[in-house]
């Protein structure tokens, strides 16, 4: 009887074990792993990786701190080697619009949370994910799907 007790008990453990590993490899996190592993440009893997969980500091240009137009400054710069304005406004002012289900790589997704200007602004990587610099979490991978970022899109598209 013991010994059927403990085949039990192992089977069953083995078998916990099986399905959590197919829960979380569904994660969102994994799902950003996914998006990032699934990157085009090695450079802007790396870029990205140098930059996660840099804090946010509204006007900051560097690893001490960077905003979000700063960000995509930055990596559209060192990556791209094109040249955007400074301010995530004036950044939508020069891109070619394309809807969102056309974007590639390296392109702009600019959002409004405040009202109707454009006041923040991310870089689309693969599979509804972007990269930006929040407020809250600094520069961070996040899924472009979550209700929050599809309500505040305005403005999605590549430079001109």
């Amino acid at each position: 009887m013991r010994k059927q007790l403990l085949f039990f008990f192992i089977i069953v453990t083995l078998s916990a074990c099986g399905t959590r590993k197919n829960t979380v490899s569904t994660t969102k996190a994994a799902r950003a792993a996914d998006a990032m592993a699934n990157l085009k440009s090695k450079e802007l893997y790396r870029f990205i990786t140098a930059w996660t969980g840099v804090k946010y500091r509204l006007g900051g240009m560097d690893k001490n701190g960077i905003d979000c137009s700063g960000f995509a400054l930055i990596l559209e710069r060192d990556i791209y080697g094109v040249t955007l304005p400074r301010r995530s406004k004036d950044q939508a002012e020069v891109i070619n619009q394309k809807d969102k289900r056309n974007l590639k790589e390296g392109d702009l997704i600019f959002f409004s949370f405040g009202g109707n200007e454009v006041d923040h602004v991310g870089v689309y990587l693969n599979d509804d994910f972007f990269v930006h610099a929040s407020t809250t979490r600094g520069v961070v991978v996040d899924d472009l799907t979550m209700p929050v970022y599809q309500k505040a899109i305005v403005k999605t598209g590549t430079l001109k």
